[in-house]
Formats: C-alpha cells, sequence, structure tokens
C-alpha cells in the first residue's frame, strides 16, 4: 500500500455515477477530492452526499486545484474525447464509462494521447467483473466444457416504452451516437464476446427500426461474428420480454449459461454417471441451481441490489492496479479489439 491513497475525481452525476462514487466513499484506496458537473446543485448535492471535499462546476478548475491522480468520466459520450484529453494532458488516469468514443477512430485519437502523458486510459468492462462472468471463466479454464465454439450474448430491453430514452420531447443525448440507443449498451455486448473471438473473419449484421419514426435509429441488432472456428452471435431486442442480458458459451463438451439482470450460472457438462446419467445428473444440479439463484434474487430485489455488483469489483482491482504500478485489468488490447468490432458492426448499417 502506497503511503497516501489515491486521489480520485469524478465528472458527471447522472444516474451511473451513484455507483462509481458509493465505492469511492467506502474505499480505503482512495481520497475523493472533487465531483464536477454543469448543475451546481447537482455537483453540491453528490458532493455532500458521497463525502467529497469540494463541489465544482469547471472540470479544468477542478483539475488544477485538486490534481487528482485518478478522473471518472461519466458524461454523455459525444464528450469523452476532449474530457479524457484533458485530464490525461493533465497527468491523471483515466476512467470513463462506456462507450469511451462514438468512433474507433476517436479512441485511437485517445489511446496516442494516454501513451504520450504515460497514463492509463481504462473503459468501464463492469459486467465481465460480475460474478456469473467469473463462474463461466472459472468452468471454461478449467476444461469443463471443452473447446469454446460458440458464443451467444443477447440483451432484450424495452427502451421504446417509457424511461430515459423513450421522451421526445427531451431526447437522451445516446440517441446522437452512430447507431443511437442500441450504440450505448453495444460496448457491454461486445466486450462479453470479444475474448473468446481469436480473430475476426466474417461479420454480417441486420440493423432494424422496426418501430419507425425519428427518435430510435434503431431498436433491433442480429449480428454474426466469426473468427476461425469459433461463432459469435450478438442480439438485442426491444421487443422481445421479459428484459433480459443472457450469455451463452457452447464447447466441444457442454455449455455454460447466465442472465446477468436475473443471475444464475447454469453449467450442462459430463457427468461421473456416464453417458446415460450425465442429462439427469444435469437436470438435478440445474434444478437446484434455479432454485437457490431465486432465493438470492428475491433477496436482492428486496434490498435493491442492481446488477452492477461487478462495477465495484472492477474498480477496486483497478485501483490496486495503480497502487501497485500493474497494468489495470482491462486491457488496452481488449478495449482496441473491442471498439474496432463496434465499428465494424456500425459499417454493417450501410449494406442492409
Amino acid at each position: 500500500m502506497p503511503d497516501s491513497p489515491l486521489r480520485a475525481a469524478v465528472i458527471g452525476t447522472g444516474a451511473i455515477s451513484k455507483e462509481h462514487l458509493s465505492f469511492l466513499q467506502h474505499s480505503s484506496r482512495v481520497d475523493l477530492v472533487g465531483v464536477c458537473d454543469l448543475s451546481q446543485a447537482a455537483a453540491r448535492y453528490a458532493a455532500d452526499r458521497f463525502q467529497a471535499q469540494k463541489a465544482y462546476t469547471d472540470y479544468q478548475q477542478m483539475l488544477a486545484e485538486t490534481q487528482p491522480d485518478v478522473v471518472h468520466i461519466l458524461t454523455p459520450p459525444q464528450t469523452h474525447k476532449a474530457i479524457a484529453t484533458h485530464c490525461l494532458q493533465a497527468k491523471t488516469h483515466v476512467l470513463c464509462e462506456k462507450p469511451i468514443a462514438p468512433t474507433y477512430g476517436e479512441f485511437q485519437e485517445l489511446v496516442a494521447v494516454a501513451r504520450a502523458a504515460e497514463r492509463y486510459l481504462i473503459e468501464d468492462y463492469n459486467y465481465l467483473f460480475n460474478e456469473p462472468i467469473l463462474a463461466l471463466q472459472r468452468a471454461i479454464a478449467q476444461g469443463e466444457l471443452g473447446d469454446i465454439e460458440e458464443v451467444e450474448v443477447r440483451m432484450a430491453l424495452d427502451i421504446r416504452q417509457g424511461g430515459r430514452f423513450a421522451d421526445e420531447n427531451l431526447p437522451n443525448p445516446v440517441h446522437q451516437l452512430p447507431a443511437g440507443v442500441i450504440h450505448d449498451v453495444l460496448t457491454h455486448l461486445c466486450y462479453l464476446l470479444v475474448p473468446y473471438l481469436p480473430r475476426i473473419d466474417r461479420i454480417a449484421a441486420a440493423w432494424s427500426n422496426h418501430g419507425g419514426g425519428d427518435l430510435f435509429k434503431f431498436d433491433d441488432l442480429d449480428a454474426l461474428i466469426i473468427g476461425d472456428q469459433v461463432h459469435g452471435r450478438l442480439r438485442f431486442s426491444c421487443y422481445t420480454q421479459p428484459d433480459c442480458f443472457e450469455v451463452k458459451i457452447r464447447g466441444s463438451q457442454g455449455y455454460g449459461e447466465t442472465d446477468l439482470f436475473q443471475p444464475y450460472v447454469r453449467i450442462v457438462k459430463p457427468r461421473s454417471g456416464g453417458k446415460q446419467l450425465t442429462p439427469l445428473i444435469n437436470h438435478w444440479v440445474t434444478g437446484t441451481t434455479f432454485l437457490k439463484a431465486s432465493v438470492v434474487n428475491f433477496r436482492n430485489k428486496v434490498l435493491q441490489k442492481t446488477p452492477y455488483e461487478g462495477l465495484h469489483r472492477f474498480l477496486d482491482l483497478t485501483y490496486q492496479a495503480l497502487e501497485q504500478g500493474q497494468p489495470p485489468p482491462v486491457s488496452l488490447e481488449l478495449m482496441d479489439r473491442t471498439n474496432a468490432l463496434i465499428q465494424q458492426l456500425l459499417e454493417e448499417r450501410y449494406r442492409l
């Protein structure tokens, strides 16, 4: 441990800031030196609630006065590049919410700035650190599924019916992204898929706007990505219900799956009872798994726990790495491959 905690500052006090700020408030690795928002009232409220040293409405003033080691950028995606550039040039590490930039080219420009400043640029890939994903990774590492052959990441989210994306009188800034609202969640889908693709050989993507209108550019995506012998599928729909965030990984011996919105981990694999009894044993194990998950998920709803449980784990590992002078848990290579895949999928919009 260093002699003193790392100095952290936050820019942007929107909905996701509560998750970041609650970690920063309670972590022994962090000294929360400032919170900034264009709204003075929002900045003061966040600073008071999460015990930051000072509230600001000008982030460059905050950088100059507090000299943070790490800045969390939680503003709309279109603002990320300019803010991150200033922070990196001020010699702070940058932890940025996704998508880190609207285009792959802008992401590459930010990487160049980070390298010149000798500071880390880190995109928030929080779902990689949710316990169900970590459990699937352990099963794969132990060879329980065999060689990975197929990966499907599917999200169903009713973005058209109410909520922050459906107000035509006050459109959300993410509507202005190249693929609109889907672009805002596409990073999650891609970074969960990319680690299992040795490379990308072929892509086919169908972007649709089934509901029509001008507010939503797209409300449906169905994409196939093939690399070597691994087939990946990314699926987003706002019409299928209930809402879900499913990850299924199929191997040469078995498969594992979860739903990050209603967490469970199901592993179907060869069992000690042999080929004849393996299906029955898997059914019994699955039933027990779902029963336990139901109890835990009910308790989480009562306690108002969210699917962001991986965010605090990700932030803790990141600050631990920065303390020790080690690379953060989300590598530039993973970020590069993720943002390159997003760009390739976006380019498919014009081939329909």
